[in-house]
């Protein structure tokens, strides 16, 4: 009996929650019932969540293992860029299947084994990675353009004593609205630390004692956290985009163990010339601010 399979895969948590794996496997296992075959719930393969410029994924981590012992005879693909976006790594992994004598099947593109089958391959995966390229450097200068105008939507996630209030209907811009009930823990940090110039860990114990939590809902605050806020010129009313750079992967000194999912990229500070600066509400008044900031030179 022939071993079929199947490999889905999307590139992030948002178009998983949108349903777009569900429906490629409903197309690949449509296409495998016309096909005539039977697909065993053990040769599915799904990745959520995990970009197709990357190899190491678990889903086909485990893809490859089945076809190294010899398990599978033909794999199910919805297009090559499901494989991967990266035109090397496409022919790595359909060397590697072809030497193990199983079948692939896209079901937007038809395979052999002519020169003219892998030329055509190749020049689809470079046009998918133009693509991919344009359309990132399209967002990271549309972000770019938002920032410079002003629109706090570029920041992303909301700092502790915010909210974010999301674009209206009527097309009114999204922006940055103060949280009472943070701010007043944000004022009661900067109080202490600016005029009591007490010291961080003394500000973690206060928290404590209070019961106050944290952004993510953690009873203990660490001193990471704490310096961050304080460090933070969103609370004299000048959030920052541009403060980080997305670069290549840095090196780990000791790669963790079982580490699951593996870095696809890392970020990299930059320089506060390259910061651009957004008004929005402020929690404290900058003489405060900049009082926290002397007392934390002196710490």
């Amino acid at each position: 009996m022939k071993v079929v399979s199947l490999y889905a895969r999307v590139s992030s948590e948002k178009q998983a929650q949108k349903g777009t794996i569900e429906s490629q496997i409903a197309e690949l296992e449509r296409r495998i019932s016309e096909d005539e075959e039977k697909l065993l719930n053990e040769y599915r393969f799904i990745d959520n969540g995990y970009s197709g410029s990357d190899l190491e994924r678990r889903g086909l981590d485990r893809l490859r293992d089945k076809v190294g012992k010899g398990e599978i005879d033909k794999i199910y693909i919805h297009s090559p860029d499901r494989l991967s976006r990266k035109t090397v790594y496409q022919m790595i992994l359909l060397e590697e299947f072809e030497k193990a004598g199983v079948e692939v099947i896209f079901l937007n593109y038809k395979t052999d084994k002519s020169p003219e089958s892998n030329l055509l391959l190749q020049m689809q995966g470079a046009v998918a990675e133009y693509e991919r390229a344009k359309m990132m450097e399209r967002y990271r200068r549309g972000k770019l353009h938002a920032a410079r105008r002003g629109s706090v939507s570029v920041i992303g996630k909301a700092s502790y004593g915010y909210r974010y209030i999301k674009k209206g209907t009527t097309g009114e811009e999204g922006k940055l609205e103060i949280n009472e009930e943070e701010a007043k823990v944000v004022r009661e940090l900067f109080m202490w630390v600016g005029k009591e110039r007490i010291r961080t860990i003394e500000v973690i114990c206060r928290l404590k004692e209070r019961s106050i939590r944290t952004q993510t809902g953690k009873e203990r605050w660490n001193r990471s956290t704490i310096s961050q806020i304080l460090k933070n010129p969103v609370y004299k009313g000048q959030a920052v985009y541009g403060r980080t750079k997305v670069g290549q992967v840095k090196p780990e000194i000791r790669p963790q163990r079982n580490a699951g999912r593996q870095k696809s990229c890392s970020r990299y500070s930059q320089d506060k010339e390259n910061w651009i600066y957004i008004a929005v509400p402020r929690i404290v008044d900058e003489e405060l601010f900049n009082a926290v900031q002397e007392q934390l030179v002196s710490l």
